[in-house]
């Protein structure tokens, strides 16, 4: 393939070619020109090599995180001794968002390794197959570049996101959780679980005064508490036709899978025991509640494989399920979705007799989109009307939230892009207030 500075080098032999019409003796310089220029080029192509002299090799996690950006890293080593100028262009799935530029450029040395980096949004759990590798580089003269197509084709799986779990773990060993969000609600006092002694103070409970220690000491001596560990955790996923609505890239239900990947971690690492039902028209998994990192991984798998089912969701047949397969007193998180279901009375109905033995917390992902065009001044016809039809949903939403609470129900309704650490926070706050 030729290079711009080929094709520069031969339109300068143009005008010795037409100075040749008027000067006879300038046409054998021209010839000669153009032959130099080609002998050139075909010398460059051979001191580029052949493919061989490169050895390429993809790297990236064994297994990419959903909805978040994944490195991938291409090694190039060189094996003829020889420099180059090369351009790399990966074939990753095309249901990947390739974040910044798809053409990696770089220079090698001889018998060195060249590392070039790019990432990856994937938009949609599942299965899916990195192509081959695409390399072209220049040779010594910048004449001609050559190109070759490396055998690199790759299966890899997408599963929930990973790479938030890692950072979890990350900023909790150097006590920065705040920089994700994270709110610290261990809360001293509350609590049936031996903490620490200290000095009594004025706004202590008196039911809090350890006696026993206040007579050997001679002074008031308050017990403190914090919340204890190994209670139980069930979330219960809804996945019906109207959380494959999408919110952005992604679906609701990918979301939801996100929050419930990470959520169950952060679950385990407290002590607590986790389970996970998921369900549309029928119960499709019962994962019973267990602890530890084996229970992790078992909910990781099982969410890997979550599908959309395009039916409504038959919550009496979940909950029915539920009571009929667990009975110890658990925090049941439920996350579903409201706008245009049909099923919101019988949500009401089923998830209020939850009260009588759990403590229910509804989540649903709530719409920017229709609180934008519910707030929109209307400029014609057509805007009123959608105006009015996202009122009236949103009016319906904070109807059924509002029927919900006032049955005992907890309800949690925020935007997709918050849901992960809000559903978090909102655990860590009914852990630390010991209403589980």
């Amino acid at each position: 393939m030729f290079t711009r500075r080929f094709l520069l080098l031969m339109l300068a032999a143009a005008p010795l070619m037409a100075l040749s019409g008027w000067a006879s003796p300038l046409t054998p310089v021209a010839w000669v020109y153009v032959a130099a220029v080609l002998g050139l080029a075909a010398f460059d192509r051979w001191a580029a090599r052949p493919p061989e002299r490169f050895e390429l090799r993809r790297e990236h996690d064994q297994r990419l995180s959903l909805g978040t950006e994944n490195l991938v890293r291409v090694h190039v080593r060189e094996r003829s001794g020889k420099s180059a100028q090369l351009s790399l262009r990966d074939e990753p799935p095309d249901e990947f968002v390739v974040i910044g530029e798809r053409v990696l450029p770089g220079r090698i040395r001889g018998r060195e390794r060249l590392t070039l980096d790019y990432h990856v949004r994937p938009r949609r759990r599942g299965d899916y197959g990195f192509g081959d590798l695409n390399l072209r580089w220049t040779g010594p003269l910048g004449l001609m570049t050559r190109q070759f197509r490396y055998p690199a084709a790759a299966e890899v799986k997408v599963y929930p996101n990973l790479i938030a779990v890692h950072k979890y773990d990350l900023l909790l060993r150097r006590n920065r959780l705040h920089e994700i969000g994270l709110r610290n609600a261990r809360i001293f006092g509350e609590g049936t679980e031996f903490q620490r002694l200290r000095e009594y103070l004025p706004d202590d409970e008196y039911r809090r005064i350890n006696w026993k220690a206040t007579a050997r000491r001679a002074k008031p001596i308050t017990t403190e508490y914090e919340t204890e560990r190994s209670q139980t955790v069930m979330a219960l996923l809804d996945a019906g036709r109207m959380m494959g609505s999408p919110v952005g890239e992604m679906a609701k239900l990918d979301y939801v899978v996100n929050a419930v990947l990470l959520f169950s971690y952060v679950a385990a690492a407290k002590g607590d025991k986790v389970g996970l039902l998921t369900f549309a028209d029928e119960v499709s998994h019962y994962l019973t509640p267990r602890q530890g990192r084996g229970q992790f991984y078992r909910l990781l798998e099982l969410l890997y494989g979550v599908q959309i089912a395009p039916v409504e969701p038959d919550y009496g047949k979940a909950i029915s399920y539920l009571k009929s397969r667990h009975k110890r007193r658990s925090l049941v998180v439920l996350f579903t979705d409201l706008t245009g279901s049909l099923g919101v009375e019988s949500l009401i109905k089923y998830v209020s007799t939850l009260r009588q033995r759990h403590l229910p917390l509804v989540v649903t992902i709530s719409d920017p989109a229709m609180h934008a065009v519910a707030a929109a001044y209307p400029a014609d016809s057509t805007a009123v009307y959608q105006r009015a039809l996202a009122e009236k949903l949103l009016e319906e939403r904070r109807v059924t939230l509002d029927t919900l609470e006032r049955r005992g129900v907890l309800t949690l309704d925020v935007p997709a892009e918050k849901l992960t650490m809000a559903v978090i926070n909102k655990y860590l706050e009914l852990k630390a207030k010991t209403l589980l």
